[in-house]
């Protein structure tokens, strides 16, 4: 009877209860009550665990399923369990593939409307979030936090084998696999594994060919922020990567690490047939063109084939006429490097030439 006479209330008078403040209105006065304390502030129920305060009773009931592990929505079909609803239907979309958000500048579409919230600010550049210690920016909160640890040596997250200890989670699971090569999550199209699931979450965007990071330069995709993050650095100039030893800058560190081994001498990469090493895998993979006689860079003008790109790329300039070497002193040009320096050495020749008899015809004249 009670709700009956809320129902009949409602369609009489069409949302009876007003908010003062602001324009919300509702057709039941415990709805209005609970709406007025997003103005007031008021949080009047506390959990008994950590003391966090509420404004409703549904969400004290939601917080309490962290202490008690709670998961009371089941996934029918892989079985995993969550403590809200709404949690739950996040996951079916990824059984269902549904992406109910898109971004109406590139059109990628997301799950998650978070998802997509944070995928925007690629295109807008938006760094809502500051470090207070030494104003860096970040268009994420969770890198925000991730930050801030380097400022206070935080390190959250310990090894429970041997105790090791790091700020990031994603370090342990580096660390991790020291003790255990456990890779839990297969991909299911090239059988790659990997230890977390968020490693295979963002993998499986290389055989979607899911781009989401997208360059604000030159609109330039990638599957991976990190791609992105190293991408800009063409356009900034940016080079954090500092050699010790000469002073030299690099973009990346992949790149330093290279560049290091001119510095110690060492040569990890080592040809099976010949003993032949060297610091590079991909000079390694040149040499051993060598040994295969494998040619597998081909002219589509003419058909020559090349074991190096380099070559080809030498080659093609036979077909368009291209000559981007030039001397500086009489304007000769020509298609290669090699080329423009026997061509310069005569340049030289002459003016060594030109010396000598300058220098003998003054010792004539003394």
């Amino acid at each position: 009877m009670a709700n009956l006479n809320k129902h009949t209330r409602s369609n009489a008078d069409n949302q009876a209860f007003s908010c003062e403040v602001c324009e919300f209105s509702c057709s039941q006065s415990a709805s209005l009550e609970i709406h007025i304390r997003s103005h007031t502030g008021e949080k009047p129920y506390s959990c008994k665990d950590c003391g966090t305060s509420f404004s409703t009773s549904s969400n004290l009931r939601t917080h309490t399923r962290i202490h008690t592990g709670e998961k009371p929505y089941l996934c029918k079909v892989c079985g995993t369990a969550f403590s809200q609803s709404s949690n739950l239907n996040n996951h079916m979309r990824i059984h269902t593939g549904e992406k109910p958000y898109s971004c109406n500048v590139c059109g990628n579409s997301f799950s998650l409307s978070s998802s997509l919230k944070k995928h925007i600010r690629v295109h807008t550049g938006d760094q809502p979030y500051p470090c207070h210690v030494c104003g860096t920016a970040f268009s994420q909160s969770a890198n925000l936090n991730k930050h801030l640890r380097i400022h206070t040596d935080e390190k959250p997250y310990s090894c429970k084998v041997c105790g090791f200890a790091c700020s990031q989670s994603a370090s342990l699971a580096s660390h991790m696999r020291i003790h255990t090569d456990g890779k839990q999550y297969s991909c299911r199209v090239c059988a790659a594994a990997f230890s977390m699931h968020s490693g295979l979450k963002a993998h499986m965007r290389t055989h979607a060919g899911e781009k989401p990071y997208v360059c604000k330069f030159c609109d330039t995709a990638f599957s991976f922020n990190s791609g992105l993050e190293k991408h800009l650095r063409m356009h900034t100039g940016d080079r954090p990567y500092l050699c010790k030893v000469c002073g030299n800058a690099f973009s990346m560190s992949s790149t330093l690490k290279n560049h290091m081994r001119v510095h110690t001498g060492e040569k990890p990469y080592s040809c099976m047939v010949c003993g032949y090493a060297c610091a590079q895998s991909s000079s390694l993979k040149k040499h051993m063109l060598r040994h295969t006689g494998d040619r597998p860079y081909s002219c589509n003008v003419c058909g020559n084939t090349f074991s190096q790109s380099a070559n080809l790329n030498k080659h093609l300039r036979l077909h368009t006429g291209e000559k981007p070497y030039s001397c500086k002193v009489c304007g000769f040009a020509c298609s290669q490097s090699e080329k423009l320096k026997r061509h310069m050495r005569r340049h030289t020749e002459t003016a060594s030439a030109g010396a000598a008899t300058q220098i003998e015809s003054v010792r004539q004249l003394l």
